[in-house]
């Protein structure tokens, strides 16, 4: 597929909700380095069609079909590499979340669900959302046929909102912390304690964020770990300079103070954490990952799609989690 039939898709993608003409579609095209007549824009949209990758609906314009969100999502990965860690740089600066004053905007993970499962997943999520396996405790549930940045909610699914770890490096950032993040992984608890990274994917290069890839892989255990004291749970490692350690230490304290616990553990300067060596003049940190709820329903064998640092969210519009279950069960 070339790369002028690309385009028009991603357009359509970024517009699922409603149907939009060729008028609109040269204007947004734009935007990609596309320069179409909406002339020729409607004879490509007939090749689109053709092939149903999108569905007409006469003057009106055009919607993307579900092949051809899957067309789109599998043409892209040569385009990918590297995306994880530039959409972690890009939503680091974007985040304007004010720790003081707890207000503005977080980074969201986005898990949908079916809608008949949402008691069971509520039930499944409880006992984590008491854990320090979670970012927060604050969540957004949507319905069905509901937006949530770019993505409609489909039909028959819901979806869960759970604050992303990448906000901590939008925080740091704002207090003059550069935070690089160097792993996804899988963190194994013993006794209640973090020991030991099991499993590892570097952000660096990456296509596909490696916490949705440990939750499809079926490589976590977050139910034991919140039971009983011994699992595996979601995590990143992180590093900072040394210059930084005391008041990232701070900062982490305050965020904790004010309900947003996810950094785990901050290291020493030149010093491995949890048997993960660090960079010159570097300071490790480990940080829980926002998905952990979502990998418990999976592992209770309810069917998940979630897609990390799905978009900015205000966090005033975010609920603690105890509000939502007591509305719910």
């Amino acid at each position: 597929m070339n790369k002028t039939l690309m385009a028009i898709l991603k357009v359509l993608n970024a517009h699922q909700d409603r149907v939009i003409g060729s008028r609109e579609i040269s204007r947004e095209l734009k935007l990609y380095g596309v320069n179409l007549s909406e002339r020729t824009v409607r004879y490509h949209l007939r090749i689109l069609d053709e092939r149903g990758l999108t569905e007409s609906y006469g003057r009106e314009g055009r919607k993307i079909t579900e092949k051809g969100r899957i067309e789109l999502a599998n043409s892209l990965v040569p385009e990918k590499v590297g995306f994880v860690i530039s959409r972690i740089d890009t939503l680091s600066y974007l985040t304007n979340f004010d720790v003081m004053g707890m207000k503005g905007e977080v980074i969201v993970n986005v898990s949908f669900i079916r809608r008949s499962d949402l008691k069971d997943a509520m039930r499944i999520m409880k006992r984590v959302f008491s854990s320090p396996f979670v970012m927060s405790d604050r969540i957004a549930i949507l319905d069905e046929g509901d937006k949530i940045g770019d993505t409609l909610v489909p039909e028959g699914k819901v979806a869960i909102a759970t604050v992303c770890s990448v906000t901590i490096n939008g925080v740091f950032l704002k207090e003059g912390i550069p935070v690089s993040s160097r792993f996804g992984g899988v963190l194994e608890i013993y006794k209640k304690k973090p020991t030991r990274f099991v499993a590892l994917i570097s952000y660096e290069g990456s296509s596909l964020d490696p916490l949705e890839v440990f939750i499809r892989g079926k490589m976590t255990d977050v139910t034991h770990a919140v039971k009983s004291g011994d699992g595996r749970v979601l995590a990143s490692f992180r590093e900072i300079p040394v210059v930084c350690h005391e008041r990232a230490v701070e900062l982490a304290q305050e965020l904790k103070n004010r309900g947003i616990g996810g950094i785990l553990s901050i290291g020493q300067p030149n010093t491995a954490l949890y048997e993960m060596p660090v960079g010159i003049d570097k300071v490790g940190m480990v940080i829980v990952g926002g998905l952990n709820p979502i990998a418990a329903i999976e592992e209770a064998g309810f069917p998940t799609d979630s897609k990390a640092m799905s978009t900015l969210y205000d966090y005033s519009e975010l609920r603690p989690f105890k509000d939502w279950y007591n509305e719910l069960k």
